[in-house]
């Protein structure tokens, strides 16, 4: 039974962090085995079936809860930088699929430091090209967490740079934007994050730009994008966040340029803290918000 306790997350987050400080040097795919663990904290969405798909050369995966509307899809990239992957993410992805009564399509792109930037945006724009070319009346919504917010909002701007169609919608979740780390809440005195601090988006932020991109390039952050032009957008992001900045900053100047734009600030909540959906009353409350508002965007006529 869901409550308002989001302690299971922020555990997982602290013995993430306790066991990164204990081994500085650990291999990445020891790291990345451990990473994958923060799925445990969304429960199991009932009614959802799940079919992996090759998706014009890239690895994704559907979650096809059973009463959706297979006109609306949710291309989805997941959080975790270098670190997570689709299967990591599906039930949350599954949890907002039945929200917003559209399939999900996840993203299983290329991951840094292998493959740095701008490798995540052409995989994501890939898939969602492939897309519309299975479906090309789809009502399409471009969703992202933590880095694969990053990788969301980029890949819309490349596809306005290509001259393609864009998304009827963009959401994000506690989104990783400012490559340059210089949000005002990442150097937190009273440390109310328990798990994303400076010295960890430093060291993400360099290993997803690799040694060829600049941290200023727009496509990789957002903050010197000009917006104008950009879809619908719904911005979710916890109080207690070290990246809270990030989402205000990029709100601010989405709405500057007249993006429509939902912002929501969960008090005392931490990253990604609608990850425990199915578990936490806040989780949910945000998945069922957030599913609304995408059911109604997705809605209206599209050119």
């Amino acid at each position: 039974m869901p409550n308002s306790d989001s302690s299971l997350l922020a555990n997982e987050f602290r013995a993430l962090r306790e066991l990164m400080a204990a081994d500085p040097a650990m291999e990445l795919e020891i790291l990345r085995a451990l990473f994958e663990q923060l799925g445990r904290a969304t429960a199991e969405p009932t009614d959802v079936t799940y079919s992996e798909v090759d998706a014009g050369g890239v690895n994704a995966l559907w979650c096809l809860p059973v009463d959706r509307d297979t006109s609306k899809v949710l291309v989805y990239t997941h959080g975790g930088g270098a670190a997570n992957t689709a299967s990591s993410h599906r039930k949350f992805a599954a949890h907002l699929a039945k929200a917003s009564g559209a399939a999900a399509l996840v993203v299983d792109f290329r991951r840094a430091p292998e493959h740095p930037f701008p490798a995540q945006i052409e995989d994501a724009t890939t898939v969602y090209d492939w897309l519309l070319e299975q479906n090309p009346t789809a009502a399409v919504a471009v969703v992202g967490d933590s880095a694969g917010g990053n990788v969301a909002i980029g890949s819309v701007l490349r596809l306005r740079e290509l001259g393609r169609t864009l998304p009827q919608a963009v959401a994000v979740f506690s989104p990783f934007l400012d490559m340059e780390n210089t949000g005002a809440t990442l150097d937190d005195p009273e440390g109310k994050d328990v798990f994303i601090d400076r010295g960890l988006v430093e060291l993400m932020s360099a290993l997803l730009l690799g040694a060829d991109s600049t941290p200023t390039d727009p496509i990789a952050n957002p903050l010197h994008a000009d917006l104008t032009g950009f879809p619908p957008t719904y911005v979710a992001v916890g109080g207690a966040e070290a990246l809270l900045d990030d989402s205000r900053r990029f709100v601010d100047r989405a709405r500057a340029t007249g993006v429509e734009v939902e912002f929501e600030i969960a008090p005392e909540e931490q990253h990604i803290y609608m990850f425990a959906a199915g578990r936490d009353a806040t989780a949910d409350a945000t998945v069922k918000a957030i599913g609304d508002w995408l059911r109604a965007t997705l809605d209206r006529p599209h050119d």
